[in-house]
């Protein structure tokens, strides 16, 4: 791993604890205005601050972040599909000299595994690492469920060790029943997805659970911009993923107004 790729990475999982809390906002690119994000800017921005990372894309890169921020981008690159058609119907949508432009550090796409374009996703993945190598961009792969596939750890395990085998440097996914066997599959830091949105303590300990078997951090959403304390809530994430607080501590941290 090179220079440049080791760079990014830094910046996007932080050294000093191995552990990244990135917030994920690009739902929109096939959900369109959802809840929570129908105003982007203004959800964000109290939020940039705290973030190790934003997953998000270029539209909303170039129209609602503040060009000053140092906060790092790990943009999606990957798209088509709406939540009215096939989502497994996904291509590359960014190139890699866009995603230099904005000065990104990492970019991410979906798989779908057990879906119905598998194929296709995959081999997608693999054509995006094969350029960014080139220029020593981090790839993030999102690990999509299939309709059919349960988010277990058999299915879990299976999506994140297909991914790291075609090359991605670090894998995004779902907490599960026994998540530890997940990581212990996958030689390439694991970030939980957050998923949809649970009650705070309920999201807090799940991410409790997956920091404590193995994860190296999260990439969470809904459950940190649907929030009644969305500000509160990503400093709770934070408090665990990074110092190690408890579920009742970082849920104190998140209560205060």
């Amino acid at each position: 791993m090179d220079f440049g790729m080791k760079n990014r990475l830094s910046r996007i999982i932080k050294p000093k604890t191995g552990k990244t809390v990135m917030l994920a906002v690009d739902h929109g690119y096939f959900q369109g205005p959802t809840s929570g994000l129908r105003n982007l800017k203004d959800t964000v921005t109290p939020l940039v601050s705290l973030a190790d990372c934003l997953f998000i894309t270029r539209g909303m890169v170039r129209n609602c972040i503040d060009p000053r921020s140092d906060v790092p981008i790990c943009l999606r690159v990957s798209g088509g599909p709406s939540i009215l058609g096939e989502l497994s119907n996904e291509d590359i949508i960014t190139s890699l000299e866009e995603a230099i432009r904005l000065n990104v550090a990492g970019v991410g796409m979906s798989i779908f595994v057990g879906a119905k374009n598998e194929d296709r996703t995959i081999s997608n993945l693999g054509r995006l690492i094969n350029e960014a190598e080139r220029y020593g961009m981090p790839v993030l792969a999102v690990t999509a469920v299939g309709k059919e596939m349960g988010r277990d750890t058999r299915y879990l395990g299976l999506a994140c060790r297909i991914a790291a085998e075609i090359g991605a440097h670090f894998v995004k996914t779902y907490y599960c029943e026994d998540f530890y066997r997940v990581v212990e599959g996958c030689p390439v830091p694991v970030v939980m997805a957050g998923g949809k949105k649970i009650p705070e303590k309920d999201a807090l300990q799940m991410t409790f659970n997956a920091i404590n078997e193995g994860a190296s951090g999260v990439d969470m959403g809904r459950n940190i911009f649907q929030s009644d304390n969305p500000v509160g809530m990503i400093k709770a994430i934070k408090a665990v993923v990074h110092k190690g607080a408890s579920v009742d501590e970082a849920f104190e941290i998140y209560s205060k107004k």
